[in-house]
């Protein structure tokens, strides 16, 4: 009720004061009006969202009053002051061309030394930038050898030899992996499965199952593999520095010719062809089944080896399998007949006659 007054009285006395004064006295009341405007603009969370132009406006307002009027503005005197250094740190940083020095080399650039360097790693900073030459790309030893730097890749003495990828690529016709798995049974008995796989293939020969491969043993098994002519293509046999592999067993291998290469200390990787195999036969086969004893897991090995060999396609060799594709009749047939491997936990599939 007593706001009402309040509003009722001050709406009388504008109005009758508005007349009498003219333009000066609406002048007054707009500014009136507005100043409370902005002391409720004031008042808000957050402030009102300023843009870029209304800021450089504020900014360029702010040099024509004098400071004790700044209190009108919305923003702090502090604000007004910043924004104002920044407008000219944007006047003489702006517009000022290209900067000084020798200019980046193109992305393309970069990528076609990169790519000589890694297609052949004998080539020195000298060698690559007269090929670059050749292909019409003008750079200096120096930038060749900072690319190389920055891109982690060393001096050509230091990328001369081949990695082991490289070289079981390239002589993967000759080598022969084997290495250990063991298997746990029913009764929780230990059992090691000695196996090699040849790299070019991927044939995998199983050599034996015991529970104590002793180096008697041991050599056993190096010599029914050469006894059975297995090694006649064979030039070189990669393992592990598993103290199982004794020196009489190497020594069977050196007798055929075949030169044993240990793989380095802690490194699965340069043995990856036969530790893919172990993760395949353990995902395929072993993760579900129980083992009883030996005799099981000999038949159960023997049986998944035949159908590893014979019937399983590998991207390795281009979806072939190890001992090739069985040649497909004259006559197409229509009828796919299915056999059952581990009570139907492995399938294989072939034309009916």
């Amino acid at each position: 009720m007593l706001l009402s007054l309040i509003y009722f009285a001050l709406r009388q006395l504008l109005r009758a004061l508005a007349p009498s004064a003219g333009d000066d006295l609406a002048r007054d009341v707009e500014l009136l009006v507005l100043r409370h405007q902005l002391r409720v603009l004031k008042r808000q969370r957050p402030r009102p969202g300023l843009r870029r132009g209304d800021r450089v406006l504020l900014a360029a307002a702010s040099r024509m009053l004098p400071k004790e009027r700044w209190k009108t503005f919305l923003v702090s005197p502090q604000t007004l002051l910043r924004w104002h250094r920044e407008l000219v740190r944007r006047k003489w940083t702006c517009g000022r061309g290209p900067k000084p020095g020798r200019p980046a080399l193109s992305k393309g650039t970069v990528r076609l030394i990169l790519r000589l360097a890694k297609e052949n790693p004998r080539w020195g900073h000298q060698r690559l930038r007269g090929e670059l030459l050749k292909l019409g790309v003008t750079v200096s030893a120096t930038t060749v050898a900072n690319v190389l730097r920055r891109s982690g890749l060393g001096p050509a003495r230091r990328r001369n030899g081949p990695s082991w990828a490289e070289f079981l690529s390239a002589q993967a016709r000759g080598i022969l992996a084997c290495d250990f798995l063991t298997v746990e049974t029913l009764r929780l008995k230990t059992l090691y499965v000695l196996f090699a796989i040849e790299l070019s293939t991927r044939r995998v020969h199983l050599l034996g199952v015991t529970p104590n491969p002793h180096c008697a043993w041991m050599t056993q098994q190096a010599r029914n593999l050469a006894i059975d002519g297995r090694l006649a293509d064979v030039r070189f046999l990669i393992h592990d520095r598993d103290a199982k592999f004794c020196g009489p067993f190497n020594e069977v291998f050196a007798t055929e010719g075949v030169r044993v290469i240990d793989t380095p200390i802690r490194a699965p990787k340069a043995n990856a062809f036969a530790e893919r195999w172990v993760e395949t036969l353990r995902r395929e086969c072993l993760d579900h089944l129980l083992i009883l004893g030996r005799r099981h897991l000999e038949e159960v090995l023997r049986t998944y080896v035949t159908h590893y060999n014979a019937a399983r396609p590998h991207r390795g060799i281009g979806l072939d399998c190890p001992e090739g594709r069985r040649p497909l009749g004259t006559s197409p047939a229509t009828t796919v007949r299915r056999r059952d491997l581990f009570g139907g936990l492995i399938h294989e599939y072939e034309l009916a006659a």
